[in-house]
């Protein structure tokens, strides 16, 4: 049976809203609720600690805050030439579909001989919700420009700042958790209008669950603070008032003054990185974005390199980026592989994919026959803490018809495996 285009367009439009970035991947060290007022790594913590009942976590998760940290500070190298053997062995363990897969991969486990391979690596899709980590640099570039000698100043603007889930935040399906510090009480549910907490509570939800919901009230934020500066927070009457008069075109000229600038302003490429839109459908009617999100294998790689180099922005956010990426719950996709149990890893991934009906074809959840991105970026440090092996892993891929999850954790084995033959099997 052959679906009429109207058919085929409403099936597709139903799989790409229930795709962006499906998951649980938890973010943040487990001990630093009371440096940041995060609740959840309270319960987190306790779970650990038998204390509460919830997931507990691995050794390559339960690194404390101090060992969470830059590990090329100082460093203003750039992606070294890619090495040719290394490119061989690359495209070895990607095996058939070569042309479905974006690639990019920088050893580091000898900081002074970085090793560099990649393979198409400047093929560009949109990475979904790997997107939220050009919020993330977007809000902290904010916070500097407003306070730019004054740390203490983003702190107090990040855990006292109280923010109420309004429009931005509709619709997402993806759960958060909400813990009470107080009663030792945990709820998992979508964000709804009037949610109330912290900033960085709405940040870490953002990059942890990756909760699309969230991330509507952080692309909202940033750009009151862009706009407001010093006299950031505002009242949710003021916000209101100022998304619904202000006209669109000034809200687009500034979502591009709080999105693209830092990208450029970071020495990162635009035309191959971009979040162009907001990740809730009530974000993009409330403000128009000004074109579509991408990225590249290499300017994701670039991204992580400038990040651990304390070179986003500056070294405090570079560091508190990377705390917010450090996985902490249960690991999914590239970081779900078993080779990884033991290794700290800083992780993000999106995907998107599209169905449409063809004979003898199963079409689902991350096996899309029309569309099925699927886009991580981790570093790993191997073992947590001893870091015998260190590298960074970008990838893209829209490899039609196969799982797409399975897919990457499978690579991610072959290529631990791989870089710890090219150190003696550490």
């Amino acid at each position: 049976m052959t679906m009429t285009p109207v058919k085929r367009h409403a099936a597709a439009c139903l799989a790409m809203a229930g795709s962006l970035l499906a998951g649980t991947a938890e973010a943040y060290p487990l001990d630093a609720y009371s440096e940041t007022g995060i609740r959840r790594l309270e319960g987190l913590r306790l779970a650990n600690e038998g204390k509460v009942k919830d997931v507990r976590q691995p050794r390559g998760a339960t690194l404390p805050l101090k060992d969470v940290d830059l590990r090329l500070a100082g460093s203003t190298f750039d992606l070294p030439p890619a090495d040719p053997e290394f490119n061989r062995q690359l495209a070895a363990l990607l095996g058939g579909n070569l042309d479905g897969y974006g690639l990019a991969v920088l050893d580091l486990t000898d900081p002074a001989k970085p090793r560099y391979a990649e393979h198409n690596s400047t093929y560009k899709q949109n990475v979904g919700s790997v997107g939220k980590v050009v919020v993330a640099l977007a809000l902290f570039q904010a916070l500097a420009d407003v306070y730019p000698n004054d740390l203490e100043a983003r702190r107090r603007v990040l855990k006292t700042t109280m923010v109420t889930a309004d429009g931005f935040s509709q619709y997402d399906h993806h759960t958060v958790r909400m813990f009470n510090v107080e009663t030792k009480a945990l709820t998992r549910r979508a964000i709804q209008v009037g949610d109330r907490a912290t900033l960085w509570e709405f940040v870490d939800w953002m990059m942890s669950p990756s909760s699309n919901s969230a991330a509507g009230m952080v692309m909202r934020e940033a750009m009151l603070l862009r706009q407001y500066g010093t006299a950031y927070p505002v009242s949710e009457a003021e916000s209101k008032r100022f998304f619904g008069q202000t006209p669109k075109g000034e809200l687009t000229s500034l979502f591009e003054k709080t999105f693209f600038e830092p990208i450029t302003r970071n020495e990162l490429n635009l035309d191959q990185l971009r979040q162009g839109s907001f990740f809730t459908a009530t974000g993009k009617k409330n403000v128009p974005g000004p074109g579509d999100s991408y990225g590249t294998a290499r300017e994701l790689m670039r991204y992580l390199l400038r990040m651990e180099e304390g070179r986003l922005v500056d070294a405090w956010s570079s560091r508190e980026i990377k705390r917010l990426m450090y996985v902490t719950e249960r690991r999914i996709r590239y970081a779900s592989s078993p080779a990884l149990t033991d290794a700290a890893v800083y992780f993000k991934s999106g995907s998107l994919y599209e169905c449409s009906k063809e004979p003898g074809s199963h079409c689902g959840q991350y096996m899309g026959n029309v569309k099925n991105y699927m886009n991580s970026i981790a570093i790993v440090e191997y073992p947590a803490g001893d870091r015998k092996l260190y590298y960074m892993v970008t990838l893209i891929s829209n490899v039609l018809r196969k799982n797409s999850a399975a897919e990457h954790q499978a690579l991610a084995g072959r290529l631990h495996k791989l870089i710890g033959q090219m150190h003696g099997d550490r």
